[in-house]
């Protein structure tokens, strides 16, 4: 507890009576720095508690930014966790530096302040809370908006019932003094359709036709547009449901469990390993373990983890007896993964080999014999993997790194190759096949959306190319003793950008290197690049996949109006891998150059820019080049007419059909009961983290999901109000409906609370009044008055009453 009067601690949290409030930023930091400066100027001693280090080093980049001075202080040496009989926290700020900003790792919600000293806590710098440590159970930062494609006003959507508008914005009602907010949707014929925000997942964003035809509000047309894809997909579904029928009565190798060993080379790791990385590595062995071939799709931002994933899984493959493939888009990435598995596998007795062209035709002759004879248990390489004389022994998991990169035949001879083995297909952008096998579930998809510790999203910039610009950021990363990529992808002219690179920047040291260069001489520049003999690497788009160098940490790309989105992307994960801030540019001549879709490339390049925008650019990317890219033009009108989303669903229904499954009935419950639900905005005021926490309980799969949501609400934005824990009384109450297949609950004044469109038995309304003796059922009207309110709806107590109904059902 802290030791002036009036203060009290709760738990282990600071709470503060009697004193100021602490000004918020809400991460503005200029609004941060000044109320810092203004605290210094009067003589305060002041203190910043958070227990989160990316954004200790944030803070710390800002206040070097501002010369404003600061010290990292021992929150041990400031505190004490026990006052007289009382546990809590006693803070002495005697022990604080005067004239400099104390920076203390411990965890706060709020500050404050007086004459003497200013105390900030994470709500007075940020908006919210940080996410859990890593490694804690729980969910990680933003989880509830990573996998959540939110739309904005004026973006087409569709709604499961009632088909395709446009989305106008949020709207509030206030109706008999009940609060509440709603998704405004327009449809033909000027129609509005108001759904409420806890329905959220009858929503999608549209991803189609630039200009889709807008539906009727008459569900009835919609459904018989369903109805058309509907025969159009049945092909299709026969052909999906008879490859996912192969692929389940396939014979495999079973792995075995995991031995000592492997808990050994797992240990091995440098890193903490991120919530999502442990989710994906436990996944893929669990994967290996079964009888049937394994095909997994790990999609996984540049940098976060995906190889770690593959080492451990070649790693069991090996134990076993079994050898690797590990099939590489370019031969630098070969490289690189050579030697970073190697240096894994160095105490162990596995043998690991990588074919390229950096070898001679005398090694690779000799490294094709070692493989077929058993001697090499990995073998690293490119497409020369997939030539007719690689012809492993006893092949038993095959690692695809970057599948898009390679092309139709290429494809082909793996179809032949994964048939029989485990499949681990790793990628930053699927490619919309990639993505639309795995949303239909013929692929197992994994997404790694959560970043390493302290790592920062790359500051992106797009524009006309400015030679001013380009000297003033190459200039400040070699300050900054670090390194530079400058990618420009025309070879017979590249020699003229290094004439004016070293004009422009004379005292830099540039390197050239591309494709057509004698790979002794790639290797050799890439080496000195490695080792800082070179402060800019000037290269074609051969470092798109491979260069792993911290260092690097400015990218700048010309003519960038030239490369696919997924290329883009690949090139801006080159930097950023380390602790320190990136920069990438990506210039055009004019603007005259760009057409509409390099347009939507570049900006959708500079709209997703947080760490994990991987699976959201291959979104975005089906968007801009079309949907009927996936299945050829004679899907393409049906993809259109309901969306890729929609259609995907279709498609999976059918598939279950065809395999006899039940297909789950889509029940629209509809919950109008009196009460105010809502997140506010003073609550959350992100509003994408506001639609994602709206998408997350609307969609919950049991009771104990809604319960962790609300923790987690709590822990990171602070005790929920009252209208928060009616919003997640709904989201029990729908997901109790929908199991019992009730669509409707309704409240009728002078009448109670009302079950619509139930069916019961004679004896299963005998048990429910022998329980609840209010219970009325009304055979006819099929409608259970369950009870009445005097005043006030308590949803506690209706979820009770529907939770003992649902059970005698």
């Amino acid at each position: 507890m802290f030791s002036t009067p009036g203060e009290a601690t709760k738990g282990k949290f600071f709470v503060f009576k009697g004193l100021r409030s602490q000004k918020k930023s809400l991460g503005n930091s200029a609004v941060f720095v000044k109320n810092l400066k203004d605290d210094l100027s009067i003589g305060r001693k002041i203190v910043i508690c958070t227990q989160d280090i990316g954004r200790v080093k944030k803070i710390e980049e800002i206040l070097l930014e501002n010369s404003l001075s600061f010290r990292d202080s021992d929150s041990k040496r400031h505190f004490s966790t026990k006052t007289g009989d009382r546990e809590g926290y006693k803070l002495d700020f005697s022990c604080l530096y005067p004239g400099v900003v104390n920076i203390l790792t411990s965890r706060l919600y709020h500050g404050y302040q007086s004459d003497s000293f200013s105390l900030y806590g994470e709500l007075d710098v940020y908006e919210r809370m940080p996410g859990k440590a890593w490694g804690e159970t729980g969910a990680p930062e933003e989880i509830y908006t990573k996998t959540f494609e939110a739309f904005k006003p004026g973006d087409y959507v569709v709604h499961k019932t009632h088909g395709i508008g446009r989305y106008i914005d949020i709207v509030t009602s206030n109706v008999n003094g009940h609060k509440r907010e709603y998704f405004l949707i327009e449809y033909a014929n000027n129609d509005k359709l108001y759904v409420p925000t806890w329905q959220i997942d009858r929503l999608h964003r549209y991803i189609g036709d630039e200009r889709p035809t807008v539906s009727p509000l008459d569900s009835n047309k919609w459904e018989s547009v369903k109805n058309r894809v509907r025969q159009s997909v049945r092909k299709l579904a026969i052909d999906l449901a008879r490859l996912y029928a192969e692929r389940e009565q396939a014979t495999g190798f079973a792995f075995p469990e995991d031995s000592p060993w492997q808990k050994e080379i797992e240990d091995l790791f440098p890193f903490k390993e991120t919530p999502d990385q442990v989710k994906a590595i436990e996944y893929v062995k669990r994967a290996m373990e079964k009888p049937i071939p394994m095909d997994v799709l790990v999609c996984g931002d540049v940098g976060f983890g995906k190889t770690e994933v593959a080492i451990r899984a070649a790693f069991k493959a090996i134990e076993a007896g079994k050898q690797v493939l590990m099939l590489v888009p370019t031969t630098i990435l070969a490289n690189q993964h050579y030697h970073t598995f190697s240096e894994r596998y160095r105490s162990y007795p596995v043998i690991v080999e990588v074919i390229s062209r950096f070898r001679t035709k005398k090694e690779q002759k000799r490294i094709v014999e070692d493989f077929s004879e058993g001697k090499i248990d990995m073998l690293i390489g490119t497409h020369r993997l997939l030539e007719d004389d690689i012809r492993p022994k006893d092949l038993g998991l095959l690692i695809i790194d970057e599948e898009q990169r390679f092309g139709v035949n290429s494809k082909e001879k793996l179809k032949l190759l994964k048939k029989e083995v485990d499949v681990l297909t790793l990628t930053a952008t699927p490619i919309p096949r990639t993505l639309y096998m795995a949303l239909t579930d013929i692929r197992d998809l994994v997404l790694m959306e959560t970043s390493p510790e302290g790592r920062y999203p790359v500051e992106t910039f797009v524009g006309e190319r400015d030679d001013y610009i380009i000297k003033m950021a190459i200039e400040r990363e070699i300050s900054r003793g670090g390194q530079v990529y400058y990618v420009y992808n025309r070879i017979f002219d590249i020699g003229n950008v290094r004439n004016r690179l070293e004009r422009l920047v004379p005292q830099a040291r540039i390197a050239l290197t591309h494709g057509k260069m004698e790979s002794r001489k790639i290797e050799e520049i890439m080496e000195d690049f490695i080792n800082r003999k070179y402060d800019v690497l000037l290269t074609t788009s051969i470092i798109e996949s491979g260069m792993d160098i911290g260092n690097v940490n400015t990218l700048i790309v010309e003519n960038s109006h030239r490369f696919g989105l997924s290329q883009l992307y690949q090139l801006r994960g080159r930097v950023g891998r380390s602790f320190e801030r990136a920069y990438a540019y990506f210039f055009y001549p004019t603007r005259a150059h760009l057409n509409f879709e390099a347009f939507q490339r570049l900006k959708t390049l500079k709209d997703y820019t947080e760490l994990g925008s991987g699976y959201s650019v291959a979104l975005k990317d089906l968007e801009i080049r079309g949907a009927g890219e996936l299945l050829g033009p004679r899907q393409h009108g049906h993809i259109n007419s309901v969306g890729f989303d929609m259609y995907c669903q279709i498609i999976k229904e059918e598939i279950e059909k065809q395999k006899g499954n039940m297909v789950e009935e889509d029940i629209n419950v509809q919950i109008e009961l009196p009460v105010s639900a809502y997140i506010p905005k003073n609550y959350i005021r992100n509003e994408r983290e506001r639609l994602g926490l709206y998408k997350k309980l609307a969609e919950v799969g049991s009771l104990d999901e809604v319960d962790k949501i609300v923790e987690d609400i709590e822990e990171r934005y602070g005790k929920p109000p009252l209208v928060v824990e009616n919003l997640a009384n709904i989201a029990r109450i729908k997901f109790l409906m929908r199991r019992a297949k009730i669509e409707k609950i309704v409240f009728i004044k002078g009448r109670g609370i009302i079950l619509k469109k139930i069916s019961l038995s004679e004896g299963t309304y005998l048990k429910m009044s022998a329980k609840n003796k209010s219970l009325i059922y009304k055979p006819r009207e099929k409608e259970l008055v369950m009870r009445n309110f005097d005043k006030n709806v308590d949803l506690s107590l209706v979820l009770a009453d529907l939770s003992d109904i649902i059970s005698l059902i």
